[in-house]
């Protein structure tokens, strides 16, 4: 025979019991039947989402950070493979590489060839020191190409051949929409296609 207090039905009316988890548990889902407990609910989630789509719309409304530099304070580094060794770049902004703005400055050694090529893009170039040699056409013609002193600028359209060339050690600024790519019209002028040769 069952003790009282085992297995009877519960004291639902005592004042002397204690609610077990369970029955806290219970009441909380009564509680979510609630028409003012789900409109907080809501209300709370939909609070919480607006704040965080202004927050991450002012952080990608911020601008970039600013750039300035000088020539001399330019840190150097090798030109990407798609260059004839011996060039140095140094990126200002953005990353010509990726989608998006680029400016970058590029040195090159005296008596320099760039085979002809294109871009995808327009190319925009200024002449900060030396002389820079410039030409449309699908060939590279040391004798043609149109010298650019400094301050001189040149434009060379997406999709159109054209070579340069140094006779002196020359800085110029290049700037345009990435990526940059260099499609040579004689795929054996592309630096990328020759075997590096091997040391004795």
């Amino acid at each position: 025979m069952a003790r009282s207090g085992h297995f009877g039905p519960p004291r639902q009316n005592d004042p002397n019991r204690r609610s077990g988890p369970w029955e806290r548990v219970v009441r909380f889902l009564h509680m979510k039947n609630n028409s003012r407990f789900t409109a907080t609910l809501f209300g709370t989630l939909a609070a919480a989402l607006l704040l965080t789509s202004l927050a991450t719309s002012v952080a990608v409304a911020q601008p970039p950070a600013h750039v300035m530099e000088n020539p001399a304070t330019t840190k150097w580094g090798p030109a990407p493979p798609m260059l004839p060794a011996g060039a140095e770049i140094a990126v200002l902004a953005g990353n010509p590489m990726q989608p998006g703005p680029y400016t970058v400055r590029l040195k090159f050694p005296a008596n320099y060839d760039i085979p002809a090529h294109s871009h995808p893009t327009d190319e925009h170039v200024a002449v900060v020191s030396g002389e820079f040699f410039a030409a449309m056409g699908n060939k590279l013609d040391r004798t043609a190409g149109m010298r650019l002193g400094v301050g001189g600028f040149a434009l060379m359209p997406a999709h159109g051949n054209h070579f340069a060339y140094t006779k002196g050690e020359t800085t110029i600024l290049l700037y345009g929409q990435g990526p940059v790519e260099f499609t040579y019209v004689n795929p054996s002028d592309d630096p990328r296609n020759k075997k590096p040769t091997s040391r004795p």
